[in-house]
């Protein structure tokens, strides 16, 4: 082989190392660029993650719904249901029998507190409130009675805060919509034509102004019908008469006492993320949402200046114009060598 032969083929080799290399480092900038994109376009988990969140958060409310299914046949606190399906009963701690036992008359006086959505809540926004209903002398016998005191929240005060289904229906119940709502004591062993008596519900405590009492929702002389609305069909202490008297026939009643928030509403996160994204709009672009401390989440500037990067890579034009010299070359060996 003559000197130039092994020139060429030096030459030669050396663009051809230089072409694979080119080509090796355009393919990795061109697949980190769009790595760095696809990050940047793309929401965190943790930040997919938030907005389930935001919309499962109520707005309006001072305090969540507090959600307690009822108990089933067989749950510790059932207690019996008709064989005609015409009521359901859950065990009460605060359900007491008169001794000596007078008579068949019995019932039932709750408290039922509810948030601005009407939706029963335990009163953790309203710590060291409470609302006190007086009861007359044919109750004084009863330990949660004379007068009848609920504390908030019920959850720090009670071992069964909610006891009873007062509100609602559900075709898999006959009675209630299957959660409980009410803060109740009952009472068994009166006379048949004893007289039940209870004064207007007061409220006091630091957050007694946060509190409305709404009115009574009352019903005697027969099985309780929940479908009844505790907001919308309460009345004033006035119209119930603040009691009702038994007869032979009708030997059991009940009321319920509704008292409903009126506090500073729980800020809604679905309400904080648009705000923040409306000012975030007026004032730079807008950018997806990141995740505080996620090394993997690459920012909306981050993404571009590696766009930019990649642009200033040798592109496939060089390539092209490297390997047709690289051919150039070959073939001159050709033709010397031939």
């Amino acid at each position: 082989m003559s000197s130039s032969s092994a020139v060429g083929h030096v030459l030669a080799v050396g663009v051809f190392v230089a072409v694979a290399g080119v080509v090796a480092v355009s393919v990795l900038a061109g697949g980190v660029a769009a790595g760095t994109v696809s990050v940047a376009d793309q929401p965190t988990a943790q930040a997919q993650a938030d907005v389930p969140t935001a919309v499962a958060t109520q707005d309006g409310v001072s305090e969540e719904a507090f959600v307690e299914p009822v108990p089933e046949e067989g749950d510790a606190y059932f207690e019996a249901a008709a064989e005609d399906d015409s009521w359901v009963s859950y065990i009460n701690p605060r359900d007491e029998y008169r001794s000596p036992y007078l008579g068949e008359g019995s019932g039932k006086l709750c408290v039922a507190l509810v948030n601005e959505q009407g939706e029963p809540v335990a009163g953790e926004s309203i710590p060291g409130t409470t609302v006190t209903v007086p009861t007359g002398e044919e109750l004084e016998w009863h330990g949660d009675a004379d007068p009848f005191t609920v504390e908030y929240p019920l959850t720090d005060n009670y071992d069964r805060p909610l006891d009873s289904d007062q509100f609602g229906t559900t075709d898999d119940l006959p009675q209630g919509d299957g959660y409980l709502d009410s803060h109740c004591f009952e009472w068994h062993g009166l006379t048949e034509n004893d007289t039940v008596s209870y004064s207007d519900a007061t409220i006091e405590g630091e957050h007694a102004d946060d509190i409305e009492l709404v009115g009574y929702v009352q019903q005697t002389h027969e099985s309780w019908d929940t479908d009844v609305d505790p907001i919308d069909d309460a009345r004033p202490y006035e119209e119930t008469g603040g009691g009702w008297t038994y007869h032979p026939d009708g030997s059991h009643g009940q009321v319920v006492v509704v008292v409903q928030l009126d506090g500073e509403p729980v800020h809604s996160t679905v309400d904080d993320f648009d705000e923040d994204s409306s000012e975030s709009s007026d004032s730079e672009p807008a950018t997806e949402p990141a995740t505080p401390g996620d090394d993997s989440t690459a920012t909306a500037d981050d993404a571009a200046t590696s766009s930019d990067d990649a642009e200033a890579m040798p592109g496939f034009g060089t390539v092209a114009v490297l390997s047709a010299l690289t051919i150039a070359v070959l073939e001159r060996i050709r033709r010397s060598g031939g």
